[in-house]
């Protein structure tokens, strides 16, 4: 077992890449999290809700901003049983309105991640890291929040190189 955990929000179905609406089979964040695991050998947890919101792209947008004004925290589908042995928590996710989806909200809340390295990473259309490393140093106070790494969606399997210095960061 590694000390290192990838734990990642990914989003497949009808996208936003590059201006235009994509069918995408494996979402850009899940594709950045395995290139991170190729660098890393970390072990690899996917956060999913338990009611994914819809495929269709504009259909999945208005549930999501729903739950973001509403400040919900959708019920996940698994959690570890604990953190305890990770020193590292690669933490990816797409970028929402300037911020994490909400499960990566209730995902942080669940746990102590005093004394943790937090690395946040984000898959993005053109909106960076936003304000999500803000708010996972409010929601984890006691862990060490580094440097996050923004990578544009559309690019992922092209940032190979800035992934992996990234990690060795």
């Amino acid at each position: 077992m590694s000390n290192k955990l990838i734990a990642f929000y990914s989003r497949a179905d009808e996208n936003y890449v590059s201006g235009i609406l994509k069918y995408l089979t494996v979402g850009n964040t899940e594709v950045a999290a395995s290139i991170i695991k190729e660098f890393t050998d970390a072990d690899i947890l996917k956060v999913e809700q338990v009611r994914p919101y819809s495929k269709g792209y504009n259909e999945c947008i208005a549930e999501a901003q729903a739950d973001q004004k509403r400040d919900a925290r959708p019920e996940l589908k698994t959690y570890p049983d604990s953190l305890s042995e990770y020193d590292t928590i690669y933490l990816g996710f797409p970028n929402y309105w300037s911020t994490m989806p909400m499960a990566v909200f209730a995902f942080l809340e669940h746990f102590d991640f005093s004394g943790k390295t937090i690395k946040p990473f984000c898959t993005h259309e053109g909106s960076g890291m936003g304000v999500s490393e803000r708010d996972i140093k409010r929601l984890c106070p006691t862990a060490n929040v580094a440097k996050g790494l923004a990578i544009h969606g559309s690019n992922v399997e092209k940032s190979r190189k800035a992934i992996e210095r990234w990690t060795k960061e």
